[in-house]
């Protein structure tokens, strides 16, 4: 890394470094929010995941992938989502065929995942649609959780919109938020952001690269202790976003700066939360499976993505 480059990473650091949260009760009898400090905070959205089912007024499950039916998701009847002592519980399955499938919850549908329909011969790319459970623009997304104990599968808190990449204005058609992914049991990716679709004009930025010649020069995975619950919040305003790690900033704030590849963004629309798991290598047809992880053998297949809650709040001063 050069002199510059480091000098650049610590100096955003410094000016976060400080930006901590506090603990508030905004929800009786559960666990406290760990909310930015210097601001105040309104909950507008929010599952405590009590009770012994899923509330299908707030999350539906993504079974779609590129419009067409993906069997590594759960679907409802697998019974891969339990809700018990006030948590949610995302599971793996093992049908029949080998198939390995866990859930994606979702409150809202990305519209490159509706299946095609072909209505009296020619190709309809707008099938008939569920109204969204609910998206929101702006504010402070929060989510406690226990990862995965297993190796094998990954787990994720994250955000999308109905238009991602549909035209190359990020504000306008949004931007995926992963604000929390675990893709190894105790550790935590980057916070990353992705928008202008998936092809030649995708860009991507994320809480910890630093900038020089468009060249990825620093990357870091955050450890954390997997049997116990943690929680994941971003800060998402007009100037940009800053993550947080059990109430602490995680990366440097972003939104303005990079170049290329690397150029930062920020979304200005409504968008979508996933609470979501999958299993490595299972995008493909049965027969082609790769072999079961060691991992998944022995726990056989008895893990779990655990959340305690998600919450949703607007930013009011």
């Amino acid at each position: 890394m050069s002199e510059n480059s480091l000098g650049k990473k610590e100096g955003l650091l410094s000016i976060y470094r400080d930006v901590c949260c506090h603990e508030a009760q905004v929800v009786p009898g559960e666990a406290p929010s760990l909310l930015p400090d210097g601001k105040r905070f309104r909950l507008v959205w929010h599952d405590e995941f009590n009770g012994d089912r899923l509330d299908d007024s707030k999350w539906g499950y993504r079974l779609n992938f590129w419009g067409r039916r993906a069997p590594w998701y759960a679907a409802p009847e697998d019974q891969a989502v339990e809700v018990k002592d006030g948590k949610v519980h995302l599971k793996i399955i093992r049908r029949p065929d080998g198939q390995l499938a866990s859930p994606q919850l979702q409150t809202g549908e990305l519209l490159w995942d509706y299946p095609q329909e072909r209505v009296d011969g020619r190709l309809w790319f707008l099938p008939p649609r569920q109204p969204p459970k609910f998206t929101h623009a702006l504010g402070y997304y929060e989510c406690r959780c226990r990862l995965q104990q297993e190796a094998g599968w990954w787990s994720a808190f994250w955000m999308q919109t109905e238009t991602q990449g549909a035209n190359l204005d990020p504000a306008r058609s949004g931007i995926e938020h992963d604000i929390m992914e675990s893709f190894e049991p105790g550790l935590v990716a980057p916070h990353a952001f992705h928008y202008n679709g998936y092809g030649d004009e995708y860009r991507t930025f994320n809480s910890t690269y630093v900038y020089d010649r468009e060249q990825e020069i620093g990357r870091d995975i955050t450890p954390v202790d997997k049997t116990a619950f943690h929680t994941f919040g971003l800060l998402w305003e007009p100037s940009g976003y800053t993550a947080f790690i059990d109430g602490r900033p995680s990366g440097h704030r972003l939104g303005q700066g990079g170049q290329g590849k690397y150029q930062e963004a920020v979304s200005l629309v409504p968008e979508f939360i996933l609470i979501s798991t999958e299993v490595k290598g299972f995008r493909n047809p049965a027969e082609d499976h790769p072999p079961l992880p060691e991992s998944l053998h022995a726990a056989d297949c008895q893990d779990a993505f655990i959340v305690d809650y998600v919450r949703v709040f607007d930013i009011e001063g």
